[in-house]
């Protein structure tokens, strides 16, 4: 695992509070909504925030947070892409 990975999926455990996953449990692809993690819409936002708060992106719309915002896997591509181009 990465370790942007990794420290994205620590975050997010502490952040929003997600006491039944495990970082050994969490596979990549797992869906941050629906049938994977359950997240919902405040969630959302709170990665927003969390992703301008520690990497200095922003998820300027809700086209970019539909696509970053599907797994570790796209956040990660996305906060390092952004990252890249800055």
């Amino acid at each position: 695992m990465s370790d942007m990975k990794q420290q994205l999926k620590e975050l997010l455990i502490t952040e929003l509070n997600l006491e039944d996953i495990t970082l050994d449990e969490w596979e990549d692809d797992t869906p941050f909504f629906g049938e994977g993690l359950g997240l919902d819409s405040l969630d959302a936002v709170e990665i927003v925030v969390l992703v301008e708060k520690h990497y200095n992106v922003a998820i300027a719309n809700a086209e970019e947070g539909k696509h970053a915002l599907l797994n570790i896997i796209t956040l990660t591509d996305f906060i390092k892409e952004k990252q890249t181009n800055a």
